[in-house]
């Protein structure tokens, strides 16, 4: 088949795959409250959940865990290996043994935290550490990731493929203007170089990567040009050459005229959970409001926070052939 002719029944296809199915909140009022939640890093078995909660101004970032009781979730305790930095943006390698995450707290015991300088600002740094499971199944104390792949310490959301391979995104000075998508690979005792992932022009914001553990396709979020909202969801697919497709925008439940980012992998096929800070909305005239009602709306998840939601994007994987 001609690659036109493919392309256009790739597209066919896409249209007729329906919608996706409608978005879930996660653990209302447990997991996603009136707070800012992104991130969410499920285990292997999919009891455990690892996640980031902040402030609205996201000065204050903390990683917290959570245990699955039955259909519910367990109340979130602070993880054993944060709470004292800004820690952020967890991730599970696929096997569950070790968990890498995002901090400003020193490289080296009794060295100053992590500052970066951008466009005048300041904020807190970030390298890459991970944690790994011991013996008695707890976290061991948290190792830093030495490397090219920490230089400007200003790198966010790992993902881990079966490989080792870890993809990130970063302003670096091959990023143009915005940030962009990198990897690195094993070699030695360490990492290859950050290459950049190459999925088009580099005037584009790209954030956030999730990569398929067999690395097949690659979500992000990001603005390609027909974003409904600041930022979006996209997905790419491996080509046979190794490339990288176009990226294409998610449709049905997972992008709104709000902001969506920080895409991961839920446990099963399909299965994806993304932050949005998605709204409920408001029609006037309202049913007259008392001053607990309104405490309670506007404390709630909905109030605007960045919360956890689930969807699902099983048609679309099996649309391009992936199937497990």
């Amino acid at each position: 088949m001609k690659l036109q002719a493919l392309a256009w029944t790739v597209a066919f296809a896409l249209a007729c795959a329906g919608p996706l199915k409608a978005a879930e909140l996660l653990g209302p009022g447990v997991i996603s409250t009136g707070l800012q939640e992104t991130t969410a890093a499920f285990s292997p078995d999919g009891q455990t959940l690892y996640f980031l909660r902040s402030d609205f101004a996201e000065t204050d970032d903390t990683i917290l865990v959570s245990h699955r009781q039955g259909k519910s979730w367990s109340t979130p305790e602070v993880a054993s290996f944060s709470g004292q930095w800004h820690d952020s943006e967890p991730t599970f390698t696929p096997d569950g043994k070790r968990l890498y995450f995002v901090s400003n707290r020193p490289v080296r015991p009794g060295g100053a935290s992590l500052v970066v300088e951008m466009h005048g600002q300041h904020f807190p740094g970030t390298n890459l550490w991970y944690v790994e499971r011991q013996a008695d199944g707890r976290w061991g104390e948290p190792n830093h990731v030495d490397g090219a792949l920490n230089d400007g310490a200003m790198l966010y959301n790992p993902s881990v493929a079966a490989n080792g391979d870890i993809y990130f995104s970063a302003h670096r000075p091959d990023s143009g203007n915005s940030y962009q998508i990198y990897v690195v690979h094993p070699a030695g005792s360490g990492y290859s170089n950050p290459q950049r992932v190459e999925l088009g022009d580099i005037s584009h914001n790209r954030m956030d990567p999730c990569i398929d553990p067999r690395g097949r396709f690659l979500l992000f979020a990001g603005d390609e040009g027909d974003s409904l909202g600041s930022a979006d969801i996209y997905i790419a697919f491996r080509q046979a050459d190794g490339s990288w497709s176009k990226p294409e925008h998610l449709g049905g439940d997972v992008n709104t005229k709000s902001l969506e980012n920080a895409p991961t992998l839920g446990p099963t096929f399909g299965e994806l959970y993304v932050s949005s800070n998605r709204q409920e909305d408001v029609h006037f005239p309202k049913r007259r409001d008392t001053v607990a009602t309104l405490q309670q709306r506007l404390s709630g998840p909905l109030n605007g926070s960045r919360n956890i939601w689930r969807v699902d994007i099983s048609s679309v994987l099996r649309t391009h052939g992936i199937n497990d």
